[in-house]
């Protein structure tokens, strides 16, 4: 007992969506009966106001045929057993107005709290609900004390409604007998009328009362702890810790394939130090250079080193690697912005190019790249 109510003080998180999803899935969701006793009583004196004179009438008539009798009919057994066969279809068909909207009452009760559920799986039999021990412990659990006296609490209140009616109206009944039948008839449909309104009042007020309590008690069962609320993240979301080994996975394969591309580079832009991209033009492919590789500090380093080994140029354009750096992602073409400041890089290395084929001069580096405003990230304009 003492685990169980520090486990319900340990449940401060509301529901999830799953959590309560799950629930439904199981069958378990709010349910007042009073309110379905309600919707079906309050239906009761609804078709009783509006049909209760015609149906009065069809009871009255039902019995005055019932009570008529003829030679034929008292000479031969048969008929008589045709003849109620009859009295009970026609007694039928004038409950029956009253009769469907009972059903529908005590089916759309449901819709106003919880809903329609269909949940196999709650039946499915649940052997643990067989040991005596914890069905003891579930009858004197609190909830079952609450269950009990709500339960005496309208059953009292519905006898003491009941006494009232039958007192109030002893005069009534006992003059019943006095008057003749179309007046009696609808001298008792007067009474029970009333009476069942008194009965609709004191439902209301018990559905009143035991609508919100069941709304909460239900999502109080569901809460969760924070243990759980981690568990159901994890198992919806995935562990933290897998992903994040996966990131890393994906990470050192991009690496590996951002390192495998810098050989085939055109040239490498370079901060000289914290800054390396490495650059791809394919005219027939790209309508622009391509950012095949990027990198600051240790991976810049690693692809200048890559480039020095593979003969790929490197040229030092600090504000050029910066804007390639922020600006382009891997695999994307530059932006236009940067189109006169890349052709002057890629005019070097195709000189570069014919001086190592011994077809020109060694060509000078270009200075000082010039770039559009804004675009070098240590620009203070770029930067605000």
């Amino acid at each position: 007992m003492a685990d169980s109510e520090q486990s319900s003080q340990d449940r401060t998180l509301e529901p999830s969506a799953k959590r309560l999803a799950d629930a439904r899935r199981e069958g378990q969701v709010p349910r007042s009966r009073y309110l379905s006793h309600l919707m079906v009583l309050g239906t009761s004196v609804l078709g009783l106001s509006m049909a209760g004179t015609r149906l009065a009438q069809a009871c009255q008539a039902v019995v005055v045929q019932g009570l008529s009798f003829d030679l034929s009919a008292v000479s031969d057994p048969t008929r008589m057993g045709a003849r109620l066969s009859e009295l009970a279809v026609h007694a039928a068909w004038a409950a029956l107005p009253l009769l469907a909207a009972l059903m529908a009452a005590s089916l759309a009760a449901p819709l106003l709290i919880g809903g329609w559920n269909f949940a196999p799986e709650a039946l499915a039999p649940r052997f643990e609900r067989l040991d005596p021990i914890s069905g003891l412990q579930r009858f004197f659990s609190l909830s079952s004390l609450i269950d009990l006296a709500k339960v005496a609490l309208v059953a009292i209140l519905l006898a003491v409604v009941g006494a009232y009616t039958v007192a109030s109206h002893m005069s009534e009944f006992a003059a019943l007998s006095l008057q003749s039948l179309p007046a009696a008839v609808s001298q008792l449909s007067s009474i029970l009328l009333a009476a069942f309104m008194l009965l609709a009042g004191t439902l209301a007020v018990s559905a009143a009362l035991d609508v919100p309590y069941q709304i909460t008690r239900y999502r109080d069962r569901l809460r969760m702890t924070l243990q759980e609320a981690r568990q159901e993240e994890k198992e919806s979301q995935g562990d933290p810790r897998l992903k994040q080994n996966v990131r890393r996975a994906m990470r050192e394969m991009a690496r590996k394939r951002m390192m495998a591309a810098v050989p085939k580079a055109d040239v490498v832009v370079t901060n000289p130090t914290h800054f390396a991209v490495a650059l791809k033009y394919l005219h027939e492919r790209h309508r622009a250079p391509v950012v095949v590789a990027k990198g600051m500090d240790a991976v810049a380093e690693r692809i200048r080193a890559l480039a020095s080994e593979n003969g790929v140029p490197t040229l030092e354009a600090p504000p050029l690697a910066r804007a390639l750096y922020r600006h382009v992602e891997i695999g994307a073409e530059i932006p236009a912005a940067l189109y006169t400041a890349v052709a002057q890089v890629l005019a070097y290395v195709y000189q570069l190019r014919r001086f190592r084929d011994g077809q020109g001069q060694r060509p000078q580096e270009p200075g000082d790249i010039a770039l559009p405003p804004g675009l070098d990230p240590l620009e203070p304009r770029a930067v605000a």
